[in-house]
C-alpha cells in the first residue's frame, strides 16, 4: 500500500469513526458542508416527528439532524446513539439547551450495543450509517422492536464512493428497503435529494 493509499485509508476511518484531533476536525467540516445540513434537514422532515414523539437517531455525528428533530419533538425526547466520543462531545455543545432541559439524551454506544430503553420510539433515523452496522439485518429486527405500533424508520443513504452516480443512490435505496421489508417493516417509500450523487431516504412503518 502506497503514501496515498493509506492517507485515503486513514481519512476513510476518520468518517466512520472520528477519534483525537483529526476526528475533531472531520466532525466540524461535516458540520459545516451545506450538503450535510440540508441532507439532515431533509431526512428529517420526511419522518414526520410529532411534538410528543419518542425519536432514536443511531449514529448522529456532530448532532445537525438531533437538534431539527428537538425542534419538532418539542414535548417528546430525543435519544442519540453513536460510537464516537469525539461525536458525542460535538454534538452535546450543539444540543446544550435540549440536554439541560431534559429533551435531548446522547450516548456514546454502537448500534449493535444498544442499551434497553424504558419506553417505545415512535420515530427513529439513520443517515449515512446503516453500512458500518454489524449485522445489519439484525439490528434492523431490533429496531422494529423498539418502535411502537404505527412507528416509523428513515435510512438514509449518499454512496460516497469513488465514481458514484444516481444508480449507485437507485440501487442503494433498493437494497435498503429489502433489508427493511426483510426485517418486518411495511408501508416501505422511498424519496431522493438532488445533491451530487443524490440521497436516498427509505421510509419503512411498523404494522
Amino acid at each position: 500500500m502506497n503514501r496515498k493509499q493509506t492517507l485515503a485509508l486513514a481519512i476513510r476511518s476518520q468518517f466512520m469513526q472520528p477519534r483525537g484531533f483529526a476526528g475533531w476536525l472531520v466532525g466540524w467540516e461535516m458540520a459545516l458542508r451545506p450538503s450535510n445540513r440540508k441532507r439532515n434537514v431533509w431526512a428529517v422532515g420526511l419522518l414526520g416527528v410529532e411534538p410528543s414523539d419518542r425519536v432514536l437517531e443511531i449514529g448522529f455525528g456532530p448532532g445537525i439532524a438531533i437538534r431539527e428533530l428537538s425542534r419538532r419533538a418539542t414535548r417528546g425526547f430525543v435519544c442519540g446513539v453513536d460510537h464516537s466520543a469525539v461525536m458525542v462531545r460535538q454534538a452535546t455543545r450543539r444540543n446544550a439547551d435540549a440536554i439541560r432541559a431534559g429533551r435531548v439524551a446522547l450516548l456514546c454506544s454502537a448500534a449493535e450495543h444498544l442499551q434497553a430503553f424504558a419506553e417505545p420510539f415512535d420515530k427513529v433515523l439513520a443517515v449515512n450509517n446503516l453500512g458500518m452496522w454489524r449485522e445489519p439485518d439484525m439490528r434492523l429486527k431490533e429496531l422494529h422492536r423498539l418502535l411502537r405500533p404505527g412507528g416509523r424508520i428513515a435510512i438514509v443513504s449518499q454512496p460516497r464512493g469513488s465514481g458514484a452516480t444516481a444508480e449507485t443512490t437507485l440501487a442503494a435505496g433498493r437494497e435498503i428497503a429489502a433489508r427493511l421489508t426483510a426485517a418486518g417493516f411495511t408501508r416501505i417509500r422511498s424519496d431522493t435529494l438532488a445533491l451530487t450523487p443524490p440521497v436516498v431516504c427509505v421510509i419503512g412503518e411498523v404494522p
